[in-house]
């Protein structure tokens, strides 16, 4: 009888340790829904390939009597990016073509 008192006792202070160390791990990573994990950095390269792509994957408007959007995209005068490696150039050249995706409901 005392053999299985022991390992009675044995198992109780294991479940405690585990449910501490539970405890602990709650404690130690609290869940803040406001802090976001930084953006993941952005291709350029593989951005300008999508946009090189895009007129062959966007449907041309020229049945409907209107320019294609390519064309209303070249009439808004695209800022040119040049493969600079200045995150500010890059950033400002996005926000720019964005501005003129929107003009155009294209995004």
């Amino acid at each position: 009888a005392m053999a299985s008192c022991g390992r009675h006792g044995t198992q109780a202070r294991e479940d405690e340790q585990r449910h501490e160390e539970r405890g602990g791990q709650q404690a130690l990573v609290p869940h803040d829904p406001t802090v976001l994990p930084p953006p993941p950095p952005v291709d350029y390269g593989v951005l300008m390939q999508g946009l090189a792509q895009a007129p062959a994957l966007v449907p041309q408007e020229h049945g409907h009597g209107g320019p294609s959007i390519m064309e209303r995209f070249k009439r808004m005068a695209p800022p040119s990016f040049k493969g600079e490696s200045q995150p500010f150039l890059e950033e400002s050249w996005m926000r720019e073509v964005e501005k003129i995706f929107h003009a155009i409901r294209c995004a």
